[in-house]
């Protein structure tokens, strides 16, 4: 690094980037090399060092969400993967410290299965516009209007909207859910796309919340027309959160992990994840060999966890996610159900009719 470099460096606060670190670090970015520019290691790198190393002093664990930026995702994450697969292995982490790389529900869910570890988010005002859409008041007025019908929650909720709830789902697992109920009906809230989608699998009817995904919502039918028409042979993997137009459209319909899977077992050539951008980077430095055409939608909230704000979580052990005791234990309860309904885990529920019908 340049004299000027490291002027520039000390001042924004960034840690150094010295040859003993490039060295230690160089097999890393050789992993990441094709979704990391390398002007940008020199910063990424020390913290990654420095992150792992206080990981040990303090037995830590990192949980990352899939839609982390690969410097996390890649470089300091313990356990990764979608809703459901956090919330398993939080419960079963051996660790004193939690720090949870994702959003605050993501948090939340690690406490409740995890009462007597320290949880951390680098983060406080990493929200969800679904966990957003609906309140805990809400579901109670939902159960007035529609007595004896089970609620079905989606985790992206807060613990008191858990609290509230029969029995939490993921998009992983959701029409197992909904199914392992042996009911006629469901309340299926917040997320109303993710909703109406599970409707098309199952002959359940379900009653949808008007939550939705910010991210997610924003992709469109024509949109996925104009990746075709511009790319004849690529695959199309889309989120059962995206609006029904859209999986409709789509070859393959699944949760981030079900995507991850069929990217790595099938190796499309091309392939575009109608999801998360962030997404797409992570699973391309574990695929060379597959192209993949990125829609930039990105999650503000995902993009407030940092590397900066993971090592000063780690040092401050802040910013500590609590849930009230009466709360926890009732939402705890909703997430438990949903574990022990989905174990084992299914791949997902798919949509796969176009491959279906060229085979």
């Amino acid at each position: 690094m340049t004299t000027t470099s490291k002027t520039a460096a000390a001042e924004s606060g960034a840690l150094e980037y010295t040859p003993e670190i490039a060295k230690e670090m160089a097999p890393l970015y050789e992993r990441v090399a094709n979704v990391i520019p390398e002007i940008e290691w020199p910063f990424h790198a020390p913290y990654i060092k420095a992150i792992n190393d206080l990981k040990r002093e303090k037995n830590a664990v990192i949980l990352a969400h899939n839609y982390q930026t690969p410097e996390i995702f890649h470089g300091v994450a313990d356990i990764v993967g979608d809703s459901l697969q956090l919330a398993k292995e939080a419960a079963e982490v051996d660790a004193d410290v939690i720090v949870q790389c994702g959003v605050h529900f993501m948090a939340e869910t690690s406490k409740l299965l995890n009462p007597n570890k320290t949880v951390l988010i680098p983060d406080m005002k990493a929200g969800c516009s679904l966990a957003a859409s609906i309140t805990g008041r809400d579901v109670r007025l939902l159960r007035e209007k529609y007595p004896g019908v089970p609620v079905v929650t989606y985790v992206n909720t807060s613990a008191d909207v858990k609290a509230e709830s029969d029995i939490c789902c993921t998009s992983s697992n959701a029409v197992q859910i909904v199914e392992s109920l042996g009911v006629d009906r469901v309340l299926m809230i917040p997320d109303e796309y993710l909703a109406l989608n599970v409707a098309k699998q199952t002959d359940v009817e379900i009653i949808a919340w008007h939550g939705r995904c910010e991210v997610h919502e924003r992709f469109s039918a024509e949109e996925i027309r104009n990746y075709r028409e511009g790319h004849p042979n690529i695959i199309v993997l889309a989120h059962p959160e995206c609006p029904p137009e859209v999986v409709e459209e789509a070859d393959f319909a699944g949760s981030t992990s079900a995507m991850i899977n069929y990217v790595k077992e099938r190796r499309p050539r091309q392939v575009v994840m109608v999801t998360e951008c962030s997404m797409s980077d992570n699973v391309a430095a574990e695929t060379p060999g597959v192209d993949f055409i990125r829609p930039c939608n990105l999650c503000p909230h995902m993009k407030r966890i940092t590397l900066p704000k993971i090592l000063h979580s780690l040092q401050t052990m802040t910013d500590e996610v609590t849930v009230d005791p009466i709360v926890a234990e009732r939402a705890r309860a909703s997430v438990e159900a949903m574990i022990e309904a989905s174990a084992p885990a299914p791949i997902a529920a798919t949509l796969d009719h176009r491959l279906q019908a060229s085979a």
